[in-house]
């Protein structure tokens, strides 16, 4: 035992931690499922608690409680504090630690869901509603980003479109969840039995480990270290190990934001944005209207009601079909093609008068841009990223997606009004295209492929010191994931 603690701690000072390399060889086992659970159960949780509005507005009103107006400004909170939490948890995440951020989100949002339940005005409520919104922003940003630096690459497209599928299962619950409590307990449950719902899984989550992957950026090797040995020994049990492949990353604790928009960063930040401004657009834009479009062109609302759940089934269905593609197709394809394919059933969808005809091409509508969130949240966003801007890069295409949402609304009202659905679905499409464009010429492959082996100065050619060492050793980098 003492000869293997001094080689470990010869391979610590000649080679680096090597976090990465140790960590992409590990075969799965229940660690990864621990992890994934945990960060799903917070997701979930999360998704329970944003899609909860829609049954409890409308109870509001009937109550008196509340009125338009003020559910308005209820959804504006949502999302303004959604926003700003995306962007806090970057920098949280990068500065403080990946488990920092994953773990202040869940109380910050379980707190104030449990505040909700006490709420004597529905200005209270709002203001609760807002605190909620910075834990609910913070954590779809933390989630993807923590498996992604767990799972090895081989991996990673199937468990990170598993993961999504936490958060769009819970419209389906909060969904049935609203229909049996609310009429017979009233809406403080709903926010009840999420506060304590998230509280549980921060104090189950209080055992997921810190990111070695982060840890050996800041500098922090024994620390790094000495979770990789849990880990290792967690996962081995007695076994051999494969030998990892030597895959370093440069100690970088205190890389400035702007980086992000450097020469290196720039396309990769500008195609995440893009990516996640088409999807909330066509998210919050048309997919969200759809009910009140029936409506507006006759449909009565039991019918539309009726038509909006069918078209939505594609939603989970897409879902899990993303976790067959994000393993076996390329990203950069897949997202290409989803996102004409998505433009081209938007563009049509107003053609068809039929019910039959534009609940199918809603249906497939639905499973398209499911299987696009999948992909690009749940997998493509976080690996665009070094591992020292990671947080800090999907904070912010984050929120430039939540502004998107904020300002979709009122430009829907706009053009609804102007021009009908077809005014809407030709401005979503456009912006679908803009996207597939915006992948194609600025984005980069990165299925299969170790995080390491995405930093720009290797994908370049230009390695840093460490990464010249990585280059010359055998099994580098490429001989990890492929």
């Amino acid at each position: 035992m003492t000869n293997k603690i001094k080689i470990r701690e010869a391979e610590v000072t000649t080679t680096g931690v090597n976090a990465g390399g140790r960590l992409d060889r590990l075969p799965i086992a229940g660690f990864h499922y621990r992890i994934f659970s945990l960060i799903g159960a917070g997701l979930f949780v999360d998704g329970f608690e944003i899609f909860l509005a829609g049954s409890i507005l409308g109870a509001l009103v009937q109550s008196g409680y509340s009125d338009l107006a003020q559910n308005a400004r209820f959804i504006s909170a949502t999302f303004v504090g959604m926003l700003i939490g995306a962007w806090l948890a970057g920098i949280a995440g990068d500065r403080f630690g990946r488990k920092f951020a994953y773990q202040a989100n869940l109380l910050i949002f379980g707190l104030s869901a449990l505040a909700a339940t006490l709420a004597p005005s529905m200005n209270w409520l709002i203001a609760a509603r807002f605190v909620m919104g910075l834990g609910l922003g913070a954590e779809i940003v933390v989630g993807y980003v923590v498996l992604s630096e767990f799972i090895p690459p081989q991996q990673r497209g199937r468990w990170g479109a598993a993961l999504a599928t936490c958060t769009n299962g819970a419209l389906f619950v909060a969904t049935l969840v609203g229909w049996v409590v609310i009429p017979h307990l009233g809406w403080r449950w709903m926010f009840a039995l999420c506060g304590i719902g998230a509280m549980i899984v921060w104090f189950l989550r209080r055992s997921l480990p810190e990111s070695p992957r982060w840890l050996e950026i800041q500098g922090k090797s024994a620390e790094a270290e000495a979770v990789l040995a849990a880990i290792e020994q967690e996962v081995g049990k007695g076994r051999t190990l494969p030998t990892p492949a030597y895959q370093p990353a440069p100690v970088q604790p205190d890389v400035r934001f702007t980086r992000l928009f450097s020469r290196a960063l720039i396309a990769r930040t500008v195609v995440g944005c893009m990516i996640l401004i088409g999807l909330n657009t066509a998210v919050y834009g048309f997919i969200a209207w759809i009910p009140t479009f029936f409506v507006k062109q006759g449909i009565n609302l039991s019918s539309s009601l009726g038509y909006t759940m069918l078209m939505t089934l594609g939603s989970p269905v897409g879902t899990l079909a993303g976790m067959w593609i994000g393993e076996k197709i390329d990203r950069k394809p897949s997202l290409i093609v989803l996102s004409l394919t998505a433009a081209g059933l938007g563009l049509i969808y107003p053609m068809f008068i039929n019910p039959v005809a534009f609940v199918v091409i809603g249906f497939l509508l639905v499973f398209t841009v499911a299987v696009m969130l999948a992909l690009a949240w749940g997998l493509y966003i976080p690996e665009l990223f070094p591992t020292e801007l990671r947080m800090r890069g999907s904070g912010i295409c984050n929120t430039a997606g939540r502004l998107m949402s904020i300002v979709t609304p009122f430009i829907v009202v706009e053009l609804f009004t102007r021009f009908g659905v077809t005014g809407v679905v030709a401005v979503v499409a456009g912006l679908l295209v803009v996207q597939a464009i915006a992948v194609a010429v600025l984005g980069i492959e990165t299925r299969k492929r170790p995080l390491e082996a995405l930093r720009p100065e290797v994908m370049d050619g230009e390695p840093s010191p460490a990464q010249g060492k990585l280059r010359a050793s055998p099994g580098g980098v490429g001989a990890a994931g492929e």
